[in-house]
């Protein structure tokens, strides 16, 4: 038991809800998540928020938000999200939203511009929406972004968390697990918990 969480703890670093600062500025990690809260307000998915910034040599080289291919219907415009009509889990059959998810968008909308991620850093910040509430969640990729990442190379995820502060993953770490293990046995899965209120309330 002590081992797991040992192992654990070196798959990820936790930053406290208040960063410390110095001469009164935010760190660098501070800052960058805020700007990634910014894109998030772009998303156009009718359950979550989330966006995502690539970081390379301490540039912003790209950004992404969750929302439908370019130049199509996306759910704010249809008035529905598929997923929940559809009753599908949280973090259970992607191909059938809409949308595309954040840091999907930040590592296509680096190649569309011919930038190499090689080596940089991504930052993602979530919210999920139920009855036109937004709360912030702890963000972890899904697989399939996970792998995105992972063959991107891309170095570091640094996600938000519901108590305001950060986790910053290491992908080598991610790829060692999948190498010693599966991708199920991974101790870190993604799951924005689309009907926890809605239980809640019967």
């Amino acid at each position: 038991m002590k081992d797991k969480e040992n192992n654990r703890n070196q798959r990820f670093l936790r930053v406290p809800t208040e960063p410390k600062k110095k001469n009164n500025r935010l760190s660098k990690d501070a800052y960058y998540i805020n700007i990634a809260k910014s894109v998030a307000a772009r998303a156009t998915c009718r359950s979550v928020k989330f966006g995502a910034i690539i970081v390379k040599d301490d540039q912003i080289i790209a950004t992404g938000y969750v929302g439908a291919p370019r130049k199509t219907k996306d759910c704010l415009e249809r008035g529905n999200c598929l997923r929940r009509e559809l009753k599908i889990p949280s973090g259970h059959r992607y191909e059938l939203c809409r949308s595309v998810h954040a840091e999907m968008n930040a590592i296509v909308n680096a190649a569309r511009a011919g930038v190499s991620v090689l080596g940089g850093d991504v930052y993602i910040y979530g919210e999920k929406i139920f009855d036109g509430k937004s709360k912030r969640i702890n963000m972890v990729p899904c697989f399939i972004c996970k792998k995105m990442i992972i063959n991107s190379g891309i170095k570091r995820v640094i996600g938000s968390t519901e108590d305001g502060g950060l986790k910053i993953f290491s992908v080598d770490a991610w790829v060692k697990d999948w190498q010693e293990k599966d991708m199920l046995d991974d101790m870190e899965m993604y799951d924005a918990n689309y009907y926890v209120e809605k239980k809640a309330k019967k």
